[in-house]
């Protein structure tokens, strides 16, 4: 006897929806695969493996990474000013924290350049304490930590909301001190969230153009990252080669996704085998 679903049209939603991913998603990648097969083998390891490549590419990653370490900390800290303290003005910050959601990139780029050059209000600070912060790799880390802030303290933010303030009042009651209570009890339900934030503040710092080329400097072996090397080799008409290099940052960002996403996995299965 065949088992009928219990949700009316499973199937027809189930089809519209490979369907609807398979064209937004699997085949533009599937392209870029098939493009960037044009060179072979060799010719593909000569793309990637050049020497401005390799640089762009690691500047990519390794600011990337550093922005979303700070992301995590800094943001876990704004989620807990936020949702554990009431002060004048604390719906206004709460706003605030979403203009890199909304501002164009552009805008985003000119204004911290503005911010943060030679003349500006703390470029120029900085700049008499030797601290030159515009168009160096500096900048594209500055960059990276405001576009990616928002994601960390809206992920975090809601499950900390959510939190059930018996548990702390709990572990208070069995002599913990604050400091255990954070770190024994707060952290460990935070930790999947935390992790999520952190994952999608380095996926949108990798892929980041618009804010990053205005402040960045954009010098090859210096300061040029990945996404702009690409654009670079698409005006100079070398569209297999750039397609190379987007393979190469997409593979590169999947598999660290992938190893974040494991391990909050992890954090989900202890926490639920904790309690």
């Amino acid at each position: 006897m065949t088992r009928r679903s219990v949700l009316p049209g499973f199937g027809l939603t189930l089809g519209l929806t490979l369907t609807w991913l398979s064209i937004l998603i699997l085949l533009p990648l599937a392209c870029l695969f098939l493009k960037s097969a044009e060179l072979g083998w060799s010719g593909f390891v000569d793309a990637v493996t050049s020497g401005r490549t390799l640089h762009a590419l690691s500047v990519s990653f390794g600011i990337a990474f550093a922005a979303a370490l700070v992301n995590l900390v800094g943001g876990v800290i704004v989620v807990w000013a936020l949702t554990r303290y009431d002060f004048p003005g604390r719906r206004l910050f709460d706003a605030i924290v979403d203009i890199p959601f909304a501002l164009p990139t552009a805008v985003a780029g000119i204004a911290l350049s503005t911010l943060f050059g030679a003349k500006g209000w703390l470029g120029a600070p900085l700049a008499a304490l030797g601290i030159k912060v515009a168009f160096t790799p500096l900048g594209i880390f500055v960059a990276m930590i405001f576009i990616g802030i928002p994601f960390v303290v809206r992920t975090v933010q809601p499950v900390l909301a959510d939190l059930e303030p018996e548990l702390e009042e709990a572990a208070s009651s069995l002599g913990a001190r604050r400091w255990q209570v954070i770190t024994r009890v707060i952290l460990p339900s935070l930790t999947p969230a935390i992790l999520t934030g952190f994952a999608l503040a380095f996926a949108r710092a990798v892929g980041e153009y618009g804010s990053v080329i205005f402040i960045a400097g954009n010098l090859p072996n210096v300061s040029e990252i990945a996404p702009l090397l690409i654009v670079i080799r698409l005006s100079e008409f070398r569209y297999a080669d750039a397609t190379a290099i987007a393979v190469v940052m997409l593979v590169v960002a999947f598999l660290i996704i992938f190893v974040i996403n494991r391990i909050q996995r992890w954090a989900q299965t202890r926490g639920a085998a904790s309690y």
